[in-house]
């Protein structure tokens, strides 16, 4: 073998080489969810907030639609005039926030998951679980949603 050969046979491994490592870290970072789903919020858990959190004016969620507030991580819904429904923002498949609220369904930005917005339950996968409920009301005609402070 020449040495024009053997510096040839080097850098084809090279190339090689450093090919499959970019393709496995590549994979890797597909794969993985990012701690905060990709948005950040006051609610460290993956279940939402972890405190109550106040939402502003209850006006703001239309009767019969939805409101999402991905920093706080939490979506809301209005079924009916005064009944209040709320869930997690964390899409159960990997972890990203949900930031988008249509009228009857909330959809996750990372893979389309689609949950319903009065139930939190999956209408359109890869996600198989529901959405967390959390307690919501309305004080003062504000939204409070999470657990109660302490």
């Amino acid at each position: 073998m020449t040495n024009d050969d053997q510096r040839s046979a080097a850098s084809r491994r090279t190339v090689l080489c450093g090919a499959a490592l970019a393709a496995l870290g590549l994979t890797t970072a597909a794969c993985g969810g990012d701690s905060d789903g990709g948005g950040s919020g006051s609610g460290s858990s993956s279940a939402g907030p972890d405190k109550q959190v106040d939402l502003g004016s209850a006006a703001e969620v239309p009767v019969g639609g939805t409101k999402a507030f991905p920093e706080e991580k939490v979506l809301v819904s209005q079924p009916e005039k005064g009944t209040f429904m709320a869930f997690s923002a964390v899409c159960t498949h990997q972890g990203a926030t949900i930031d988008k609220a249509e009228k009857d369904a909330f959809v996750c930005p990372r893979h389309g998951s689609r949950f319903q917005a009065d139930t939190g339950k999956v209408t359109k996968g890869p996600a198989t679980a529901p959405l967390p409920k959390l307690p919501v009301k309305v004080k003062n005609g504000k939204l409070l949603a999470g657990p109660a402070k302490e």
